[in-house]
Order: C-alpha cells, then sequence, then structure tokens
C-alpha cells in the first residue's frame, strides 16, 4: 500500500487544506473506519504544531514519547481514531480526536484524570463458551466479559488495560453523540428509539436521526465550534 493519498479525494471529515500540496499522508488500519481518523504523524505536526516537517515528528515518534490509548506508537502513518487518547510524556499532556459541530476531525486537549480511560461502542458480539461473551467495539478491538451489554450502548474503558468501568446504555435520558449523518458532531439527550429511527433533543429541538448514527457518552458541556484546517 502506498504511502501517500492525493488531497482532493481524502475523506471530508479531514480538515485540511486540498491545494496547498498534492499528497497527504496516509493512514494505515487500526480498527477505526478511515474517515474516522487522522494519521499520528498529521496529528502530530498540523493538528499540535509540535514539529514543522514530517522528518521531525517521525523523529519524535522514535523517543517513545508518544503514547495512544496508553501504548507506544512509532508509526507516523498509524491512525488515531475517534476518541483514541494521544499523550505527549515529555510535555504531559492527553488528546482525544472527536468531530466539530461542523462533522471535521479536530484534536482536542483533555484533563489527565479523563486519558486513563476512554469510550468505544459496542457494534457486535459473540457468545462464547463458558458463557463468555466477546463484544466488538467501534475501534477495532475486542473484549471479552461474561457482562450482558446490548449491542449500541457505550463502554468506558480503562487505559491501557481495556478494563470495564461503567457501561453507559442506549435508552431514552442518555446523551448521545453523533459519528454520521447530516448532525454529524451535534450531541443532546436521546429522547426516543424506535426501530433503526431516533429522536434527540438537541438546543431545545427535537432531531429525527438513524439508531446507528448514536453513539453513547458522557456529557459533553461545551460544544465544539469548529477547527482550523491543517496542513497536512
Amino acid at each position: 500500500m502506498k504511502n501517500h493519498l492525493k488531497r482532493i479525494p481524502a475523506p471530508k471529515t479531514w480538515s485540511i487544506d486540498r491545494k496547498i500540496r498534492t499528497f497527504v499522508v496516509r493512514p494505515t488500519h487500526s480498527g477505526h473506519p478511515f474517515n474516522h481518523g487522522l494519521p499520528l504523524g498529521v496529528i502530530i505536526r498540523d493538528c499540535l504544531k509540535l514539529t514543522s516537517t514530517m522528518r521531525e515528528a517521525r523523529k519524535l515518534l522514535q523517543t517513545n514519547e508518544v503514547l495512544v490509548d496508553g501504548f507506544r506508537r512509532k508509526e507516523y502513518g498509524f491512525q488515531v481514531g475517534l476518541f483514541d487518547i494521544v499523550t505527549i510524556k515529555k510535555l504531559n499532556k492527553s488528546y482525544t480526536v472527536t468531530f466539530d459541530r461542523k462533522g471535521r476531525l479536530i484534536v482536542e486537549e483533555i484533563p489527565a484524570k479523563e486519558s486513563e480511560q476512554k469510550i468505544c461502542k459496542i457494534i457486535g458480539k459473540t457468545v462464547l463458551p463458558k458463557g463468555k461473551i466477546q463484544y466488538n467495539l467501534s475501534d477495532g478491538k475486542n473484549i471479552v466479559s461474561d457482562k450482558k451489554i446490548k449491542i449500541g450502548d457505550s463502554l468506558v474503558l480503562g487505559l491501557p488495560k481495556l478494563d470495564i468501568k461503567e457501561v453507559l446504555e442506549l435508552k431514552p435520558g442518555a446523551f448521545v453523540f453523533l459519528v454520521k449523518g447530516k448532525h454529524q458532531g451535534s450531541s443532546g439527550k436521546l429522547k426516543e428509539v424506535k426501530g433503526e429511527e431516533a429522536v434527540y433533543t438537541a438546543d431545545g429541538e427535537d432531531i429525527d436521526t438513524a439508531k446507528a448514527y448514536l453513539f453513547v457518552v458522557k456529557e459533553i458541556k461545551k460544544q465544539k465550534t469548529g477547527a482550523k484546517p491543517v496542513e497536512a
């Protein structure tokens, strides 16, 4: 697989200037959908502006100073996806990837306490022998548990062991974040679910959407307003 792709056909969720250069780093598969993540090198150089060139970003990654979900990563093309946690040890700072209100991927700094856990959505499950259940998560990981949890619910996982800290159920009253559709990046409280359709309330307005677009999260106190384009 090529290490680069052209900017013009790059995912619309990437907030990049598509005319300043021809190519952009192609992310390696990490379990996230292609349009739900950014290459680690792009995050370091353009989003966090820790380096001025990709060569410098690659050197930084070789110092073992960068963690993704608690694990050291050295590949500049490694895909950091939605709600993954990036920690820069030397700076003692942590960040997460999310969407702004326009559906563009942005990187936001988070408190140290929040960097010890991440949220994943359950997208599938398989029953194993002895009553164990393997849950398939939105970031490509699998976790085995004897807890009975529904598809569509979210798990709060401790890092880096991926132990279950809390279950966030997809039910009326839950706080949801839209990860697809025309309301991507919006959030609000779930009002009702009818089959494959759902209604949530945001800014005092009831909005219809698909159940599959909902991602249950802990309540967001402040909405994202936008992200500056990055030069990737």
